[in-house]
């Protein structure tokens, strides 16, 4: 079953997290949660989230939404499970890949084809580029998911900047719904 638009949860990056949140957002960026998102969760979570719409994902607590880009090659479908957030209207995403030195193949897609689904509402992908404004992104995505900092510090280490990429919802598709 797939995803119908009207059920991107609404998420409010300035709202403050609960501890079992932090605790849970730490333990998948521990050396047993990476394990277990590498092998397990990325594998499953496209397949979770577009079977309950978007509703249920292997990051429990932390705010994930399939996201649907076209291959940059091959032209073929490809779904992935990421952590989002609104910045207004926008759902944001951070090209992250737990800090690894090289992007996530997603990014490559959404900068190859703008046009992309988060949990089946059309959107149009942007880059963050202005500095001010990743700065500011940051400060919100990092209350959303703690991890993202150390993910930075980590990639700017081999030298990789994580992108940031902000949605415009395409004419004609539904806002999110609060949540």
């Amino acid at each position: 079953m797939a995803p119908t638009a009207g059920n991107l949860r609404r998420v409010d990056p300035t709202r403050p997290r609960g501890r079992p949140y932090n605790a849970f957002a730490c333990f998948t960026a521990s050396r047993l949660g990476f394990w277990l998102s590498r092998t397990i969760g990325w594998r499953v979570d496209p397949y979770l989230l577009r079977a309950t719409g978007g509703r249920l994902g292997t990051g429990m607590f932390i705010p994930t939404a399939l996201l649907e880009t076209t291959g940059a090659r091959s032209g073929e479908p490809r779904r992935n499970g990421v952590i989002y957030f609104h910045d207004g209207e926008r759902p944001t995403i951070v090209a992250s890949k737990a800090g690894a030195p090289e992007h996530p193949a997603w990014f490559f897609n959404a900068r190859t084809n703008t046009e992309v689904k988060l949990n089946g509402r059309p959107y149009r992908a942007e880059i963050v580029s202005d500095e001010a404004e990743r700065a500011r992104l940051w400060a919100l995505a990092d209350n959303v998911f703690p991890p993202f900092e150390r993910y930075r510090r980590e990639a700017a280490e081999v030298g990789r900047t994580i992108p940031i990429l902000q949605l415009t919802a395409r004419a004609g598709a539904p806002l999110s719904t609060t949540g």
